[in-house]
C-alpha cells in the first residue's frame, strides 16, 4: 500500500493563488444558480450535476452558520484547464480567487489512485469496487474527487467568513468536517466514496514519510513531498468522520462559531483546551492524540 500514487494530491496551498481573469468566450454559462457557472462546450449535463450539488451544499451550510460566500464555478475539459484553472494537474479540484475549478471528464489522474486489487485483502478490494466503480463499469476515483470539490468550497466559507483558523491543519480539518457533515446529512449513499480511500491510506501507515507531526505540517505546509501531504489530508479526512460520528452537525456549527469569535492566536495548550470546551472533545483529540 505504500506505493499508492500521491502525485500532486491535495495541493491545497493553491487556495491563496490569484490570477488575472481571462474572458470566458470559449465557455458556456448555466443560469438558474446563485453563482455563475461556466463550462466547456459539450459538458452541460455534467455542469448541471456539479452546480446543483454545489448549490445544495452552500445552501445547507448557510442554513447552519448564517453565511454564504461568493464563488464562481468552472467545469472544464482538458482543453480549457490550463487557461481557466490554476492547478497544473487536470482533475484536481481547487479554489483560488473565489473560483472553484472542477474537471468535466474522467481522467488519468483520478484513475491513478486505484491500486492493484489483486494485491489487496479481499474485503478491501470489495470495498474499493463498491465505492469507485463508475456507471460504465470501470474503476475511477471520480466519486472521491467530485466530493473533494466540496472541501474546496469549505475554503471559500472560512476565508470569506472571516474565521481565524488558528493553525493550517485546523483550516484543512474545518473543510473536511464541513464536507463530511454535508455528505452524511444529505448524501449518505456516497459516504463510501468519501471514506474508503482516506481510510485505506491511513491504514497503510506513515513509514517513509519525512514529516508526520502537526508541527511539521505547520512548518512544511507548502514545502513537502506531495505524498507526505496527502497522508496528512487523509488523516484529517478520517478525523472528520470520527468528529461527525461523535458530535453530529452541532460539532461543525460549534467549530464555526468558535473560530469566528476567538480572535487571539492561541498557544498549543490553549488551543487544545479551547477546542475541547468550545467545540467537542474529538476535535481537541486531533491535536492531543495525533
Amino acid at each position: 500500500m505504500k506505493n499508492i500514487p500521491f502525485i500532486l494530491l491535495f495541493l491545497c496551498w493553491q487556495n491563496s493563488m490569484t490570477s488575472a481573469a481571462p474572458d470566458h468566450d470559449e465557455l458556456r454559462e448555466l443560469s438558474g444558480y446563485s453563482f455563475k457557472v461556466h463550462y466547456s462546450p459539450g459538458n452541460e449535463e455534467r455542469a448541471k450535476a456539479v452546480a446543483t450539488r454545489c448549490e445544495k451544499t452552500m445552501k445547507y451550510v448557510e442554513e447552519l452558520v448564517g453565511f454564504l460566500p461568493e464563488v464562481e464555478i468552472f467545469i472544464l475539459s482538458p482543453a480549457h484547464w490550463a487557461k481557466y484553472g490554476t492547478h497544473p494537474v487536470y482533475g484536481m479540484p481547487h479554489y483560488a480567487g473565489k473560483k472553484l475549478v472542477i474537471a468535466a471528464e474522467d481522467n488519468d489522474f483520478w484513475r491513478s489512485f486505484i491500486p492493484s486489487l489483486e494485491q489487496l485483502p479481499a474485503d478491501l478490494a470489495r470495498d474499493i469496487k463498491q465505492a469507485y466503480t463508475t456507471g460504465e463499469g470501470t474503476l475511477s476515483m471520480r466519486g472521491f474527487f467530485d466530493l473533494l470539490a466540496l472541501h474546496e468550497l469549505g475554503h471559500a466559507f472560512h476565508l470569506q467568513g472571516g474565521l481565524k483558523g488558528q493553525r493550517l491543519w485546523k483550516q484543512e480539518l474545518f473543510c473536511n468536517i464541513m464536507l463530511h457533515t454535508y455528505v452524511a446529512e444529505n448524501e449518505p449513499e456516497n459516504l463510501p466514496a468519501l471514506e474508503v480511500f482516506p481510510e485505506m491510506v491511513v491504514a497503510s501507515g506513515s513509514e517513509g514519510f519525512q514529516f508526520t507531526t502537526l508541527a511539521d505540517f505547520e512548518k512544511r505546509y507548502d514545502n513537502m513531498d506531495p505524498r507526505n501531504y496527502g497522508w496528512y489530508q487523509c488523516r484529517l479526512h478520517v478525523a472528520a468522520k470520527h468528529i461527525y460520528n461523535a458530535g453530529g452537525t452541532e460539532a461543525f456549527v460549534r467549530l464555526w462559531h468558535a473560530l469566528k469569535n476567538e480572535r487571539e492566536k492561541l498557544t498549543d495548550e490553549q488551543l487544545a483546551s479551547f477546542l475541547e470546551s468550545r467545540v467537542h472533545a474529538r476535535v481537541a483529540e486531533v491535536q492531543t492524540a495525533w
